[in-house]
């Protein structure tokens, strides 16, 4: 069985990402969606809240499961029984940051293959830090994410 991970916050999780899990799903056999500890980056939402979100988000996506994890991704990716690793690029910006990642992930563990993919262009401009944001703000983040997560975003900014 060919398992990939797709490492993320998802402080929320987006359309983007979903959109990234639903192409993973045509070329993997089973696509875990790692959420990341990382508590150096004040997520809005918990670890156990974004993990239930991911996992309520991805329910109709066949062979999709979540996770949480923390520690070296190379080693949860091991002990996963992972063969590759899916990152999103949106922009060019993104590039840089991310190879530095790859390569250091090949440096840990040669097995491993990180897998860059693009989203839809529509989804191109979207990220978890621009929606908080325009949540945070009353404004209308609907097309920006599924429901359930709008409403969580609704809640702990209480504009309901």
């Amino acid at each position: 069985m060919r398992t990939v991970i797709y490492p993320g916050s998802f402080d929320p999780p987006t359309n983007g990402h979903l959109d990234i899990i639903q192409r993973a799903v045509k070329l993997f056999d089973h696509v875990v969606v790692a959420v990341a500890k990382n508590d150096s980056k004040n997520p809005l939402f918990s670890l156990a809240e974004r993990v239930e979100l991911v996992r309520v988000a991805t329910k109709n996506i066949p062979n999709v499961s979540a996770d949480a994890f923390d520690g070296l991704l190379v080693d949860y990716v091991q002990a996963k029984g992972g063969q590759a690793v899916i990152r999103g690029l949106r922009a060019v910006s993104d590039f840089e940051f991310e190879f530095q990642l790859a390569l250091m992930n090949r440096k840990l563990n040669e097995r491993i293959e990180t897998i860059f993919m693009m989203p839809k262009d529509t989804y191109t401009f979207l990220s978890s830090r621009i929606i908080k944001e325009i949540a945070r703000l009353g404004g209308d983040v609907s097309a920006f994410v599924p429901p359930h997560v709008r409403e969580a975003l609704s809640g702990k900014f209480g504009n309901r």
